[in-house]
């Protein structure tokens, strides 16, 4: 059997003190709006949207600092997730404008090749690594080619 899979959207669990910080950060730095927003199973759920990209951000029960948990309401552990990335169809203007928002750079923006990309990394409020992807500079990864 074959999957055909489409990406639906990435979750971070965050605080439920952060979570009102972390909803204005996505806001107000990268355009996301709330498009529901609700509590189920002791857990609330915010769905952030830009675009046809969705975040899910999450606040409950939590397992920091144990072993990986067979319980989904018990693993939320803001350390699983490494980064998420939001690609962009001008990098360099990407990243002018969270310079201008006072969102700093942690890494790049560095060309890679071997992708055809470019790519830039911040952070938001709570620590989430987010890799920005524009495309490459040089004219195979223009073309689509790494």
């Amino acid at each position: 059997m074959t999957f055909t899979f489409s990406h639906d959207h990435v979750g971070i669990t965050v605080k439920p003190d952060d979570l009102d910080a972390t909803i204005a950060w996505y806001s107000r730095n990268l355009g996301f709006t709330v498009d529901r927003r609700f509590a189920s199973h002791g857990t609330t759920f915010v769905y952030l949207t830009a675009g046809d990209v969705k975040i899910e951000l999450l606040t409950g029960a939590s397992n920091r600092g144990g072993a990986p948990a067979d319980n989904v309401l018990l693993s939320m552990d803001p350390s699983r997730l490494h980064h998420l990335c939001l690609a962009v169809a001008d990098l360099d203007a990407a990243v002018s404008r969270l310079l201008e928002l006072d969102v700093p750079l942690i890494g790049g923006p560095m060309e890679i090749p071997e992708i055809g990309r470019r790519i830039a990394f911040v952070t938001d409020n709570v620590g989430t690594i987010i890799e920005v992807a524009g495309p490459g500079t040089s004219p195979s990864s223009r073309n689509g080619r790494a």
